[in-house]
């Protein structure tokens, strides 16, 4: 026999955002999303599956064709038949003017519990209220969701009133922008719409939770990773005495390491956004061009919107007991432009800028008819800061990107709220503490070393990532 596991029939009249509502707690944003009405013509099974296993599934249905004329047999009808809509079906399942409608109640007949979804924003009107007695009658356990498509708020207190008095719950929920917490509260919702269901439903919610804490955990070793990378990546050349005579021979050596070695810091963060993006399910993926996310890593926009300040950068410098160049350099907290970095060096060259300093020195060394030319580690202070703001960002994106988004009917896509970003970015609202913690941490990965601070900043980076999905930040803003 076959584990019994919820399921939702997920119903309404055509284009009121069943499939975005279905995208969305299933994390499919591959499911066939269409504005135009009706483009949902069968019953289609979505599994949430976790660990190889089903935890429950979503039925999209049609929308209704004939519901005046279901309500009537209903009406007629239920005094002789309890189970009315597998009576139904037995009545038209041959009729070909109710294909659609038998299609809709077959879940229903099999023991599917109801997800009414209504678009709030639109006046109720009598075919509505038809769906919603007809829907009463099947006498299955039953959710309302008010599935608002624009901002418009004025009919919600109808809608309230008339799903009130035929359903079992009545949840606002907007799958075009609903969160990770929204999505826990919706199922946990679900609990309450018949008690049988009850402990069916809370292992389903369980397993999301705990599935959702391992990805978490996930892209925290993701950042982790990244930001080792790219602390430690360096190029190196070794070319003959004879094609550096002049010094345009070392200036077009030095500019083609420059470009290599910036192209590789882009590349490192690109994979860790895939597997960021990968490990949230997303396959559809878009950015606004003005987002944060969107402009290049070495930028001076991004150099000055995220990272900490530079009061900050030089009270974790005096904390972080790096190495003496590095040292002076984040004490300084770019004043210095790059000295303590570059003392020493065979050649000092200016390679991006951060924050107004260097990103990283450019080193050559002498052997018998060879020079070696090195560019990196970084070693401007700033940098590990501005990145992992970044890579934060995005996870946040990620985890508060509803996968129903792409039928969204907006004039621009999600941004991050300037107020949560283009003025302060998430490590500079840490504690002194926990940004000395990294400061160290950083200060070890340029040299290569294992960190007593690494378990430290999973749990810092953990927390940031937990505070996003709880909507800590305004994560439904643009982004």
């Amino acid at each position: 026999m076959a584990e019994r596991i919820p399921q939702l029939a997920i119903m309404g009249h055509p284009n009121a955002g069943k499939s975005s509502v279905v995208a969305t707690l299933t994390e499919n944003d591959r499911i066939a999303i269409d504005k135009r009405a009706g483009t949902t013509t069968s019953s289609d099974v979505y599994p949430v599956v976790i660990d190889g296993r089903n935890v429950i599934e979503f039925i999209d249905t049609p929308g209704f064709q004939n519901p005046n004329a279901i309500l009537e047999w209903f009406q007629n009808n239920e005094q002789e038949n309890q189970d009315l809509a597998r009576a139904f079906i037995k009545a038209f399942g041959a009729d070909e003017l109710y294909s659609h409608d038998c299609a809709l109640l077959e879940p229903v007949a099999n023991g599917a519990g109801i997800i009414l979804v209504v678009d709030g924003s639109k006046r109720i009107k009598e075919k509505d209220r038809v769906e919603i007695e007809l829907l009463r009658l099947t006498a299955r356990p039953r959710m309302a969701v008010l599935n608002n498509l624009t901002s418009q708020t004025r009919y919600m207190d109808q809608w309230q009133d008339a799903l009130s008095k035929a359903f079992n719950s009545v949840r606002i929920f907007n799958a075009h922008r609903a969160t990770y917490a929204e999505r826990i509260k919706l199922l946990n919702a679900l609990k309450s719409i018949d008690q049988r269901w009850e402990p069916l439903v809370q292992e389903a919610v369980d397993a999301f939770t705990n599935d959702w804490e391992r990805r978490t955990d996930q892209a925290v070793t993701t950042i982790l990773d990244l930001l080792k990378q790219a602390l430690t990546y360096k190029v190196s050349r070794t070319v003959k005495d004879s094609k550096i005579i002049f010094q345009s021979g070392r200036d077009r050596i030095k500019a083609e390491l420059t470009a290599e070695f910036e192209d590789d810091l882009r590349r490192l963060e690109v994979e860790a956004q895939e597997h960021i993006r990968t490990n949230f399910r997303h396959n559809v993926w878009h950015l606004p061009p003005d987002s944060i996310l969107e402009q290049d890593l070495l930028s001076e926009e991004v150099g000055q919107a995220l990272g900490l300040s530079r009061r900050q950068l030089a009270l974790v410098g005096m904390a972080a007991g790096a190495a003496s160049g590095v040292t002076v350099d984040l004490a300084t907290a770019g004043h210095s432009l790059g000295s303590g970095a570059l003392f020493g060096a065979a050649a000092g060259g200016v390679l991006g800028m951060v924050g107004g300093k260097a990103l990283a020195k450019l080193n050559i060394e002498r052997a018998p008819g060879t020079h070696t030319f090195t560019i990196g580690p970084v070693s401007n202070p700033r940098f590990p800061f501005v990145l992992l703001d970044r890579i934060v960002l995005y996870s946040a994106r990620a985890m508060n990107w509803a996968h129903g988004r792409q039928a969204a009917e907006e004039a621009a896509p999600n941004r991050v709220p300037d107020k949560d970003v283009r003025k302060q970015g998430f490590t500079e609202a840490l504690s002194a503490q926990q940004q000395r913690v990294l400061g160290r941490f950083f200060a070890a990965a340029r040299r290569g070393k294992d960190s007593d601070q690494e378990a430290e900043c999973r749990e810092i980076i953990m927390g940031i990532l937990r505070g996003v999905s709880l909507d800590e930040i305004d994560s439904r803003s643009d982004l």
